[in-house]
This record gives structure tokens, sequence and C-alpha cells, in this order.
């Protein structure tokens, strides 16, 4: 049988994962997953690709979500009140446009410091209408595409017993930042071949496999970039469209409730797009 072994939520993209026992999951992916942003004082986004320390940013978001706290080794703890209604402005992410709230100077200056670069924050407005693509559309926050990213741990095994016959050493599965890890899907990269599956209250519909990029060469504990892997194993058996595959990103078609330990039960099955 097929379980959920891990439930991660990334309240601001690109910082640190926040594990979860169970979650609400909405339209856009787990609550409050991604719906914060940093940003260079232009509005581009941040990312671990140029600035790797945003591992070591980790957010908890109150339960009412107006309520926002940062903590960063050597830091002392941030705590905002999120501005809903603040005025919108643009911001970029990988070229596109889209709106925040800018959420102060007092947070900005707290990120400013800890990243040593001239920082911002902002949050997705109440009113954020974005449409994702891939074979079941849907919408996300400021995640890179689709509302949530599943792997496996047989997917994560083969991987790093093929590193292992390399002299490698073996990773953790927080490289990726998936969303939902499953346990008990005993050939690896099942997530490939799932479009629709139910956890608990809530329906997922397959988009598309989730290409890598050097993100997973942070090592998520130190901030610090770690060597060529695993992209250098990727691409010996997971090479597909230009990049390299691990994970699935999913869309959600039915909102609500779930958690670890709930059963994963595969509706229906495809090919994988490799």
């Amino acid at each position: 049988m097929a379980t959920v072994i891990e439930l991660v939520c990334y309240p601001i993209k690109g910082c640190a994962g926040v594990p979860l026992p169970e979650a609400v999951l909405t339209p856009a992916g787990l609550a409050h997953d991604r719906s914060f942003m940093v940003t260079d004082e232009d509005g581009v986004f941040r990312s671990q690709r140029r600035d790797p320390r945003l591992a070591l940013i980790r957010a908890e978001v109150g339960v009412d979500g107006h309520w926002l706290t940062l903590r960063a080794p050597g830091a002392e703890d941030a705590r905002i009140e999120v501005d809903l209604t603040g005025a919108r402005r643009h911001v970029e992410m990988f070229g596109k446009p889209y709106p925040g709230i800018d959420q102060g100077d007092t947070v900005a200056a707290w990120l400013s410091e800890v990243l040593g670069a001239a920082s911002r924050l902002v949050r997705t407005p109440p009113e954020y209408k974005r449409v994702t693509d891939g074979l079941t559309p849907g919408t996300a926050g400021f995640a890179d595409g689709q509302a949530l990213l599943v792997t496996s741990l047989s997917s994560l095994d083969l991987l790093n017993g093929r590193m292992l016959e390399r002299g490698g050493e073996p990773l953790p599965m927080d490289r990726f930042r998936a969303n939902v890890v499953v346990t008990g899907w005993p050939e690896p990269h099942t997530e490939d071949r799932a479009r629709q599956m139910s956890i608990g209250e809530t329906e997922l519909g397959y988009a598309k496999l989730a290409l890598r990029c050097a993100v997973t060469t942070v090592d998520q504990q130190s901030g610090r970039k770690d060597g060529p892997e695993p992209l250098r194993t990727l691409a010996d058996f997971r090479r597909v469209h230009g990049g390299v595959a691990f994970g699935a990103k999913f869309s959600v078609i039915r909102p609500g409730r779930l958690a670890v330990g709930d059963e994963v039960n595969v509706g229906s099955w495809g090919e994988p797009d490799l």
C-alpha cells in the first residue's frame, strides 16, 4: 500500500521547508505554500540558483495567515504582520510579470542582512489568479510551476544506489524540495505514470514531469552548493526534454485535508512522458 510519508510546505519561495503532520490543500497547493517570495530591489525573484543562503531562512505562518515569523542562523527572529491590502507592485519570475504586495522595510532590511544583498519580500494578493499549464491545468502561488511536487522513496533509492556505484554519497529527499513524498511504490518513478490520484479528502491530476536545476546541488542544511550531484547521475538515465527529471508535478482537482500516513490511491495511469 502506498502512503504519504512526508508533507512539506515552503511558505517563502526558495527558503526552507516546513514539515507538516497534516495540511489543508487549497486549489493553489498546500496552504501558504510559496505564497511569499524574496526579490531584489527591481522585483526580480531570488532563487537558490544564485542565492543558496535562502535555504537557511525558515518561515512560520500563523494559523490565520496574518503573521509571519522568519528565522536564520546568527540573526534575531523577525516577526511581521502580513499585509494583504497594500499597493500591488509588479514582480518578475522567469521573465514573466506577476502582482505582489510588498511586506515593508523592516523585513526587507532583515532579508538584506541575512542574504548579503538588497532584498524585498512580497506576497501573492488575495485576488491572485495564475493559471498553470500541463496535462491537468491548475493554479499555484509563486511556485516554479504547478501546485504540488510529488516524489517517491523508491525513486530516491534508485538514484542514491547509482551515485554510490560511482563512488558518491547518498542524498536526502530535501534536495528535491517535494511537497508530497510517497512510500510503498516498489517501482521507481511510479509518480511519472500516475495521472489521477486521491489522498485523504483530496484529488490530484498529473501535469508534467519535474525538470531539475542547480537548486538540487545546494545542501539544504548548510545553504552551500555541494558539487555536481544529483544532476550528474540523473543525466545518465533521466534525460528528457533537454533536461533531467525527478518527481512529477500535479494540479489540484479537489481541495481538502491530507496527512502523513494517508493512503495514496491512483485512479488512472499513463505512459511516462520521457
